[in-house]
C-alpha cells in the first residue's frame, strides 16, 4: 500500500512538471490550447496504457499505478479546465466557451477510443 502511494506521489511529480512545461511552451491568445492538448494526450495516454496492460501483461500493477493514477494524473487538468471554461463565461465569451467544452469532450473520448483500439487491436 505505501509503495503505491509512493508511486502516485512520484508519478504525480513527473506529470505536473510535464503540464507545467506544455503549459510554457504552448500558448494561444484566444483559446485554452495546451490545457486542450494536455487533456487528449493524457486521455490517450492512460487509455493506451490501460490497453497495453490488459493485452499483453507489459505492465505490471506498480508501473500501471505509476503512469496512470501518477503520470497521467499529475499532468492531465480537469480542474484547470473547469476554471478556464468559468473564465470564458465569466468574459462573455460563449461561442469559445462552448467549442472548448464540446472540443474537450468529443476529443477526450476519441483519444480514449483511438488509444485503447489501437492497444488492444494492432499487433
Amino acid at each position: 500500500m505505501l509503495r503505491n502511494f509512493i508511486l502516485v506521489g512520484l508519478g504525480g511529480m513527473v506529470g505536473s512538471v510535464l503540464r507545467y512545461l506544455a503549459a510554457v511552451l504552448i500558448k494561444h491568445p484566444s483559446f485554452p490550447l495546451s490545457t486542450f492538448i494536455v487533456n487528449f494526450a493524457g486521455s490517450f495516454i492512460i487509455a493506451a496504457v490501460l490497453g497495453i496492460s490488459l493485452k499483453n501483461q507489459v505492465f505490471d500493477q506498480n508501473w500501471r499505478v505509476f503512469l496512470t493514477t501518477g503520470v497521467c494524473g499529475g499532468f492531465t487538468t480537469f480542474s484547470t479546465f473547469s476554471v478556464e471554461s468559468f473564465q470564458l463565461l465569466q468574459q462573455q465569451r460563449y461561442a469559445t466557451f462552448a467549442l472548448y467544452i464540446g472540443l474537450s469532450l468529443v476529443a477526450g473520448i476519441a483519444a480514449v477510443f483511438s488509444g485503447f483500439w489501437l492497444t488492444t487491436h494492432l499487433k
